[in-house]
C-alpha cells in the first residue's frame, strides 16, 4: 500500500515560484510512475505532469516550459517545481501514481496565486 503526503502550498504572488513535495511510504517509489495532479475550484482533478521510473517526464500544455517535476527516490519524494505562476494556477494539488490509484489520494496542498 502507498501512502502520500503533499506539503510546499501557499499563496503566492503571480510571477513567483513554489516547490511541492510528496513524502511516499510503502517501499515501492522507485519503481513508480508518478504524477502531479491539480482541481481548481469548481473543476476536475487534471494532470499536471507525470515522470517515470527511468525519469522521462511529460507535462499538461498549460504548465510547459514553467514546472518541473522531479523525484529522489532515496528519499522517497516526489517534487514540483512551479516557476512563473499565474493566477489560473490556483488549484488543489495532489501527487499520485500514474496512472492514478483510487486508493492513493491525500489531502493535497493548496496552491493560491493572487496579487
Amino acid at each position: 500500500q502507498v501512502q502520500l503526503v503533499e506539503s510546499g502550498g501557499g499563496l503566492v504572488q503571480p510571477g513567483g515560484s513554489l516547490r511541492l513535495s510528496c513524502a511516499a511510504s510503502g517501499g515501492i517509489f522507485s519503481i513508480l510512475a508518478m504524477g502531479w495532479y491539480r482541481q481548481a475550484p469548481g473543476k476536475e482533478r487534471d494532470m499536471v505532469a507525470t515522470i517515470t521510473r527511468s525519469l522521462s517526464t511529460k507535462y499538461a500544455d498549460s504548465v510547459k516550459g514553467r514546472f518541473t517535476i522531479s523525484r529522489d527516490n532515496a528519499k522517497n519524494t516526489l517534487y514540483l517545481q512551479m516557476n512563473s505562476l499565474k493566477p489560473e494556477d490556483t488549484a488543489v494539488y495532489y501527487c499520485n501514481t500514474f496512472p492514478p490509484g483510487a486508493d492513493f489520494w491525500g489531502k493535497g496542498t493548496l496552491v493560491t496565486v493572487s496579487s
